[in-house]
């Protein structure tokens, strides 16, 4: 069984190692859509990293089987047309649909997918904007404003 699981994947973390091995868990072959630099723009900021070498360090998890990059526009377009999944797994804080819309969604391209949504994991810096915030706070209170 294919799975699919998508994210920005900039800072790789343990809340990243988390999601994958759990996405894992539900098929054989783990696909991961990593957002590309646009779509990263456009949903959260500037990315630290490319979308390139996210896609290079997340091919390199020990769960995930394929890594493709995300085209801009319509994240269902790479999913049906390339990948034909049984399952999406959906991050706890992925909230661009609910698991009913986009099985809905998949349905009326005759996709029938089981759309999951995995649990959040119990842990501070599980998060790079948590991360990225906790660097900054540690910089601040060491360094001032030089």
């Amino acid at each position: 069984m294919k799975v699919v699981a998508t994210g920005v994947f900039d800072i790789i973390h343990s809340g990243h190692a988390h999601f994958l091995n759990a996405a894992k868990e539900h098929g054989d072959e783990l696909f991961v859509i990593v957002a590309n630099d646009d779509t990263v723009r456009r949903m959260k900021g500037e990315p630290i990293l490319s979308d390139e070498r996210r896609a290079e360090m997340v091919s390199h998890l020990k769960p995930v089987d394929h890594v493709v990059i995300g085209r801009t526009g319509n994240m269902l377009d790479i999913i049906v047309e390339e990948i034909r999944p049984n399952v999406i797994a959906l991050g706890y804080d992925q909230r661009l649909f609910s698991t009913a819309e986009l099985e809905s969604k998949l349905l009326e391209r005759d996709l029938d997918v089981r759309v999951v949504r995995l649990h959040e994991m119990e842990q501070d810096l599980a998060g790079s904007r948590k991360i990225v915030t906790k660097i900054m706070k540690i910089y601040r209170e060491k360094y001032g404003s030089e």
